[in-house]
């Protein structure tokens, strides 16, 4: 392990590592119908890479999910996210995030990236809520907000939640 490391955060050994996309999950949260109900649901992790390096702040991550694999539990509504009005995942199969910088500030850390969604970009910041490792696998989880207008995804103003609140718990072995 690294010497730096903050409460809930011990950051893993420097190295290459591969997400192990069966062991991790992307996860969200959103509101629908004018704000007043709660929507949860999943994405699968195509494949992803972290890169642990010593000074830590220089480590970077990419990260692949398969768009079409929008998931809440309702068919309706993922047909209709998955569609041109939405993710257009025929067009656009893949979501991706690649870091841009990791920052520790006032005991919280960072993962500045950019996220890619439909062929736009926009800026993404992940807080890192929790960091360990076991037998050498790292295992991180972080989360922030998406707002999906920044894609241009603006479909239904008001009966679908602007933001999305991500989850994503990681877990990686060394390559």
């Amino acid at each position: 392990m690294a010497s730096v490391s903050t409460p809930d955060i011990v950051i893993p050994a420097p190295g290459g590592y591969r997400i192990d996309h069966g062991n991790s999950s992307i996860s969200f949260t959103t509101r629908h119908l004018f704000g007043l109900a709660p929507v949860r649901g999943t994405f699968e992790l195509r494949e992803g890479h972290i890169e642990v390096t010593d000074p830590v702040h220089d480590s970077s991550v990419t990260a692949t999910i398969a768009a079409n694999s929008f998931h809440t539990g309702l068919s309706t509504r993922d047909s209709t996210v998955r569609s041109a009005q939405y993710l257009d995942v025929e067009r656009h199969p893949d979501i991706t995030f690649v870091s841009t910088g990791l920052e520790h500030s006032d005991g919280t850390w960072i993962l500045h990236g950019a996220l890619t969604v439909r062929e736009t970009t926009s800026a993404f910041d992940l807080t890192v809520t929790g960091a360990s490792a076991h037998e050498g696998r790292p295992r991180i989880s972080a989360t922030g907000t998406v707002d999906r207008y920044a894609f241009g995804i603006t479909a239904m103003k008001g009966m679908t939640g602007r933001h999305l609140v991500l989850t994503a718990d990681l877990v990686a072995t060394p390559r």
